[in-house]
């Protein structure tokens, strides 16, 4: 029941700087989308989390490798090692590469800047020694050059489109040296420095590596060729970088190309085309009987700035643009009105853990209120609002419990994310009341349990509702139960969305994630993931205010698989899922079963629905923190939903399990565990 991997990660911890990380995740994002979801991860992720069994691609930006060595020396460095080993993926850019070698030579003789000494990784079984080019200064542009890099098209077999060489953005990386003589240490050359270097390599100026390690691989570089020209800045200091950019922005497609055909030697599967990076859209606020939004407008009143006539939320994390129609000002204009503000604010100043998503922060969202009218079809192309409402309204008369989640709905086709938009700002999310969803066709940083987000592509239905859940139900009714409440109206919405459907096959994994039937392998019982339930929680004003995310892969079957893939396995005569309605269909489940859960608490009915539609009934698992002991899960406590596990044993006579009577309370700790290999314990 292994989930694919789908993770590529990039360290953003102690060692990488923001830039790098940034041109990490643009490059690697626009090649590998939808394919993978690509995140940064700190470093103490990397070191605490299980990220591996999910996890396709580790990457290791530039920076500086004795910062690396600092933190992930030791546990950190045999836990990548073995990522690799058994499948993984290792990709070290420039200060990666060094630190991926089994030396690291950095300008030796130089007192100011001189490195050297061997590394734990050793992917490249040699030395790195750089830098390949003089001028090298940490934290600097002036020793940055375009280098002309030849390409080994033979170690590409397969791949077409190759340059034969191509430019490519250089600052302090090495060559390895005699990288040709280690062929029988399955070292393959894939690039060669073309100029002329200021440091001794060998008999071949190796500026990219493969190597084969057990059933994974490793490359590393010294050049960068996931910096791409249209994302370097100008500095008009340093004479000659404007002509940098131009000849790298020039050759931006064969770059693109080499970088393609490295991912694809390492196994990864790279997109058809290349994905455009999107810009923010505008996000259109509507009610079913359109009175609401006036009303929600008016509650807006106290938070509202005005600047050159133009009314503003300035919220604790994004500003937001309450748009009139006769509105002067264009989204161009306010983004150029805060760039200085920006440029301040984000300097990077070499220290702490990068944020490769902060340039969307400063970004003004502009708000659209639709006080007489739902939005037009054309002005929302991807969400048709009529069907949205029309089945909230088809719903809500086949139940009685159902009767205002959904009324206020905030749709944007592309946003940051919809959890993002109202936790980390309280200030708006203070005036929002319970059942106020805001929903997206795509997030450009969507966040995910700990250090995992959700892929959403265009069809994947993504949303997040507000629950003000009352402070005196603390105790009779814990929060912790309301993404459990979430996994049961999900699967039930979806059973439930029209006659006929309640055969696809459909689970929840505990403690928050929607699993399906992986339909590639029809002959065989597999599931694989296809939802996921991020909640997040602030005290205010006597409430709870819970924000519910919600992912589920519709009708994209990328990266894992779709709610139509699973069709067949009900009925060939099914029509596809529309997000509008299935969106209406889990907002009416979960308002009923929180209606519920109020009234009565986690009851044996709401418990015993959540096992019907669960996947681990009398599993067998692995407590890791219990010195490996086995155990049968038996449930989940009513009282903190913790999951309760039964140590069992071998009767060692014809195999079979018995009870010790050892049970232990099992929490999630963030995700930070892989369900089927082992969980993090509290005894009973």
């Amino acid at each position: 029941m292994a989930s694919r991997k789908l993770n590529v990660l990039v360290y953003t911890g102690t060692g990488s700087t923001i830039e790098s990380v940034r041109h990490c995740i643009y490059s690697l994002r626009r090649l590998l989308s939808p394919n993978y979801a690509v995140i940064p991860i700190a470093e103490s992720a990397l070191l605490k989390e299980p990220w591996a069994p999910t996890c396709a691609l580790l990457v290791i930006p530039g920076g500086a490798d004795l910062g690396y060595c600092r933190v992930l020396n030791g546990a950190g460095n045999r836990t990548i090692a073995q990522f690799v080993r058994r499948g993984g993926a290792y990709l070290g850019f420039c200060a990666g590469g060094y630190y991926g070698s089994q030396r690291c030579e950095f300008e030796i003789g130089n007192r100011e800047l001189e490195v050297a000494g061997s590394r734990e990784l050793a992917f490249f079984p040699g030395t790195c020694r750089g830098g390949a080019f003089k001028g090298f200064a940490y934290h600097s542009e002036r020793g940055a050059k375009a280098a002309t890099i030849s390409v080994k098209k033979a170690a590409f077999s397969g791949v077409g489109m190759l340059p034969d060489e191509f430019r490519c953005y250089y600052n302090g990386g090495g060559v390895f040296v005699d990288a040709d003589k280690m062929a029988s240490e399955g070292v393959e050359v894939l690039a060669e420095y073309a100029d002329d270097l200021d440091v001794e390599s060998g008999s071949i100026k190796a500026a990219v590596v493969y190597r084969k390690i057990g059933d994974g691989g490793a490359i590393v570089t010294g050049p960068h060729p996931e910096f791409a020209g249209v994302n370097l800045h100008p500095h008009r200091e340093i004479p000659g970088y404007d002509a940098l950019i131009q000849d790298l922005t020039a050759e931006d497609g064969a770059r693109t190309n080499f970088l393609k055909a490295c991912l694809t030697k390492l196994g990864l599967e790279v997109s058809q085309g290349v994905s455009a990076v999107p810009s923010l859209s505008k996000i259109h606020v509507s009610s079913l009987n359109h009175t609401e939004v006036a009303d929600l407008m008016h509650t807006f009143e106290d938070i509202i700035t005005i600047e050159e006539g133009e009314d503003f939320i300035k919220a604790e994390n994004d500003l937001f643009h309450l748009e009139k129609p006769d509105s002067r000002w264009s989204m161009a204009g306010l983004n150029e009105a805060l760039a200085s503000q920006y440029e301040a604010k984000n300097k990077n100043t070499g220290r702490g853990t990068p944020d490769p998503t902060a340039e969307y922060t400063p970004i003004p969202k502009s708000i659209v209120s639709h006080e007489d009218a739902w939005p037009e079809p054309r002005e929302t192309p991807y969400f048709n609002h009529a069907v949205f409402y029309s089945s909230l309204g088809e719903y809500r008369r086949k139940g009685n419990s159902a009767k205002e989640w959904g009324d206020v709905l905030m749709y944007g086709e592309v946003v940051t994310s919809t959890n993002t938009l109202l936790d980390k700002n309280p200030k708006l999310l203070a005036k929002l009341s319970t059942g106020f969803t805001v929903t997206a066709t795509t997030q450009v940083a969507g966040r995910g349990r700990g250090s995992n987000v959700w892929v959403s592509p265009a069809g994947c239905l993504i949303f997040s509702t507000v629950i003000n859940h009352p402070a005196r139900y603390a105790a009779s009714r814990p929060i912790v139960f309301l993404q459990y409440l979430a996994a049961i109206a999900i699967v039930e919405a979806i059973k439930s969305y029209d006659v006929g459907y309640d055969a696809i096959p459909v689970k929840l994994k505990w403690p928050n994630d929607i699993y399906a039937r992986d339909p590639t392998k029809p002959d065989q019982v597999s599931y694989v993931k296809i939802g996921g339930i991020l909640s997040n929680c602030a005290y205010s004003a006597g409430n709870y205010q819970v924000v519910l995310g919600i992912g589920v892969n519709t009708n994209n079957g990328r990266p894992t698989t779709s709610l139509d893939a699973l069709l067949p396995f009900a009925s060939s005569d099914l029509a596809p899922f529309r997000l509008e309605r299935l969106l209406a269909r889990i907002l009416t489940c979960l308002e009923a079963l929180y209606g519920e859960f109020c009234h009565t608490g986690f009851s044996r009915d709401l418990e015993e629905r959540y096992y019907k539609h669960w996947l681990h009934t009398n599993q067998i698992v692995t407590l890791e923190a219990e010195a490996g002991v086995q155990a049968r899960v038996l449930g989940i406590t009513r009282d903190w939903g913790m999951l309760k596990a039964e140590e069992v044993k071998d009767d060692g006579i014809n195999g079979a399990l018995r009870a010790t009577g050892k049970v232990w309370a099992l929490q999630s700790d963030e995700n930070s565990f892989d369900f089927w290999k082992g969980l993090v314990r509290r005894r009973l």
